[in-house]
């Protein structure tokens, strides 16, 4: 049985007005999508990056406010820059007909103003979403499994858990501020156990839990060169999170692939940074 097509309803900018997005929301409901709203006065950032973190196939964009002609090609723009260019973007609100006429020349794929009906939203949509089938590669650039990340709320109790249950033996915590997340690695055979616990209820990882629960949250494989992994994961059609490695736990050099390209996990290549390299 096919999976339900995973929508985004997104109010960008100032515009207060969300009567006609909960509308929306609903209608897409009815005819079978599996929808998320993100609430009032989003900025296209923030809308992009929810997009890819739900794994949405669409995102429908409101706006009453007149700012129509800014905030939808910055969405655009934002997918397209994220390697997210595939996800279709669809706009609402009353737009005039040569502004609709722009905004299709820009990447938003229609417009559709008062008096479009919920059948002609959802037809639409359901025709023009691309397949989102994982990417199989006939080769990965990657040396070994360096760490499986699991998610859990409490870091400590966690740890303990894994030592009295497994034996495994705790190597390291530290704490990764960019990511507000704290990490515990336990050494588990020629692998690592990476137990992420969010700082920050706003942290991805925090979303993760409150979403999923407790659980497997990636897989991680350490690359020599991690440029050129990513770069070749990108020629083998894999979707890119991370267009350019981070700093990650460990002083390590890290990348995320899209879990939509990755068999419906998410993974990590990591780069070990040798020591002149770190502090040059």
């Amino acid at each position: 049985m096919p999976q339900p097509i995973r929508v985004l309803i997104a109010k960008p900018g100032l515009d207060g007005h969300d009567r006609g997005a909960l509308v929306v929301a609903k209608g897409l409901r009815d005819e079978g999508m599996e929808v998320i709203y993100t609430g009032l006065r989003q900025t296209p950032a923030q809308i992009v990056a929810t997009a890819i973190e739900e794994d949405v196939a669409c995102v429908g964009l409101s706006s009453l406010s007149g700012a129509h002609m800014s905030l939808f090609p910055e969405v655009v723009k934002g997918l397209r820059d994220a390697g997210a260019d595939d996800i279709l973007v669809v706009g609402g609100g009353v737009i005039p007909a040569a502004d609709a006429r722009a905004l299709k020349q820009v990447g938003v794929a229609e417009i559709f103003t008062p008096g479009s009906t919920m059948r002609e939203m959802a037809e639409f949509i359901r025709a023009h979403v691309r397949g989102r089938e994982p990417v199989i590669a006939p080769s990965t650039p990657v040396e070994q499994l360096d760490h499986i990340g699991i998610a859990v709320n409490d870091l400590e109790a966690s740890v303990a858990f894994y030592e009295q249950a497994f034996g495994l033996k705790l190597e390291r915590i530290e704490t990764v501020a960019d990511q507000s997340v704290r990490v515990a690695f336990l050494t588990a055979g020629s692998t690592h156990l990476e137990l992420l616990c969010p700082t920050d209820e706003r942290a991805a990882v925090a979303k993760f839990l409150a979403k999923r629960g407790p659980g497997l949250h990636h897989i991680a494989f350490s690359v020599k060169d991690i440029e050129r992994s990513l770069a070749a994961a990108a020629e083998r059609g894999l979707a890119l999170i991370d267009q350019q490695p981070r700093l990650g736990a460990g002083g390590k050099k890290i990348a995320f692939l899209h879990p939509k390209s990755t068999g419906g996990v998410l993974t990590e290549y990591c780069q070990t940074v040798m020591e002149d390299e770190a502090h040059a």
